[in-house]
Order: C-alpha cells, then structure tokens, then sequence
C-alpha cells in the first residue's frame, strides 16, 4: 500500500491516510480480511508521530472500514461497495460545489469551467 502525506494539504495529516485507505477500498486494491500496516510501521513509514496514525486507525474503525483484532493487526472489514462510492460521490459533489463558487467569484462562465474540467480530464 503506497500512501503519501502532503504537507501543504487542507486536510489534516490523519485525515489523508483515512481518505487514501478509503480510496484504495473503494478501488477494490484492498478487500475485506487484508491486513493494513501496524500503527508503529505505518507511522515510521509516513515519518509521522504514533498518535496521528492512531487516530486515523481509530476513524476508519468508527466508519466500520476497519476491525482491530488484538495481538494480529487492523483488517479491512467486510464492506458494501454501493455505499462507499455514494459517500466518495458526495464528498465530490461538495468539491464541486465549493469549486462552482470560487469559479464564479473569479468570473469564471460555466463554459470556461467545463473546458477547463475536459482539459484537465484529458492530461490526467
């Protein structure tokens, strides 16, 4: 499992390495019963403190993404696939959304959004 932080993210450290696992769920690149790293591993890999991989431990647990059995590791539990793409869908449209707004303060038209979106669609 390759994971990477970015440090000039919006998002707080825990919350990338809980959004990358899910990415990586919902790609079908981890499945139910694989093993994920230990706290300390993954903390030493990531060059991050114990706590911040914890906690990111913890919300994917909270989430019912992960189960922890003690003495073996963090498994990836049994998931519903139909579920985890409308959260990602969600999470998306709020993207959007928040990205529709700027693009109008900016004096953006709907039509330089959308030929912006095909080029950048298109490099990808």
């Amino acid at each position: 499992m390759n994971l990477s932080i970015t440090t000039g993210s919006n998002l707080a450290i825990y919350e990338q390495i809980v959004q990358q696992i899910k990415n990586e769920i919902i790609a079908g690149h981890l499945t139910e019963g694989d093993m994920l790293p230990s706290i300390r591993s993954l903390a030493k890999e990531l060059q991050i403190s114990v706590i911040t991989t914890k906690r990111a431990y913890e919300e994917l647990e909270k989430e019912n993404l992960v189960y922890t059995v003690a003495g073996r590791g963090v498994f990836i539990a049994r998931q519903d696939k139909k579920i985890l793409r409308e959260k990602k869908i969600t999470g998306i449209e709020s993207s959007l959304t928040e990205l529709i707004r700027e693009s109008k303060k900016a004096g953006l038209s709907k039509e330089d959004l959308t030929e912006m979106v095909q080029l950048l669609w298109e490099e990808d």
